[in-house]
């Protein structure tokens, strides 16, 4: 297979489907942090040079859609940023290439544009972290949980509320949450790219 991932400078994911012997290349403004096949650059650049992909894997900048920061977004809807960020993950999900799966945390994808096929745990792959994630598949299966592990924490300080209850409030959880830099909460858990090259790739 011909694999495109998109929006990625870590090369976790791509480096995964190259394991299994695929053709793949990340494509990111930054540069990769793992050697390998990456284009530095615009990603509708990258596709115009070359549209011929079996799958791309898309992970657009979510800094103006998760609800981790719904504070800010009556400014950001007001200055069109959010937008503008809904607009490039319509456009990526629309790109003629007939299988595409993207990622984003949970946020306002789901009622601005549609709801996600399916929402992970790094805890399913195990990577024992609470970080609730949203899959849109175009001509893809949901992924299947491969490593059920208890979780420890919740990857970033922004995500401590516990599960809804039926009166409407909420309590708060009990495992610690940890702080993360914007860039480690960009990477792919290494469990949940091992299940994207594994699963995604039995397709003829």
């Amino acid at each position: 297979m011909k694999v495109l991932i998109a929006c990625e400078f870590s090369g976790i994911v791509r480096e995964e489907f190259r394991k299994l012997g695929h053709e793949a290349w990340s494509c990111d403004l930054l540069p990769t942090e793992i050697p390998g096949n990456h284009y530095q650059g615009d990603i509708f650049e990258f596709l115009n040079k070359d549209s011929n992909w079996d799958l791309m894997i898309a992970h657009p900048p979510c800094t103006d859609l998760t609800s981790a920061g719904a504070v800010y977004w009556e400014e950001k809807q007001r200055n069109g940023s959010q937008g503008i960020a809904i607009d490039f993950v319509k456009r990526l999900f629309s790109f003629p290439i007939s299988k595409i799966a993207l990622e984003n945390p949970v946020g306002i994808l789901s009622t601005k544009w549609i709801k996600p096929s399916q929402i992970i745990q790094p805890f399913q792959f195990g990577d024992p972290f609470l970080k609730r994630t949203c899959l849109w598949l175009k001509n893809l299966d949901v992924l299947t949980p491969t490593n059920i592990v208890k979780p420890v924490a919740h990857w970033h300080s922004g995500a401590t509320r516990g599960g809804k209850k039926k009166d409407g409030t909420r309590t708060k959880s009990l495992l610690p949450a940890l702080k993360r830099s914007s860039k480690d909460r960009s990477r792919t858990f290494p469990g949940i790219a091992k299940a994207m090259a594994e699963q995604w790739s039995n397709y003829d």
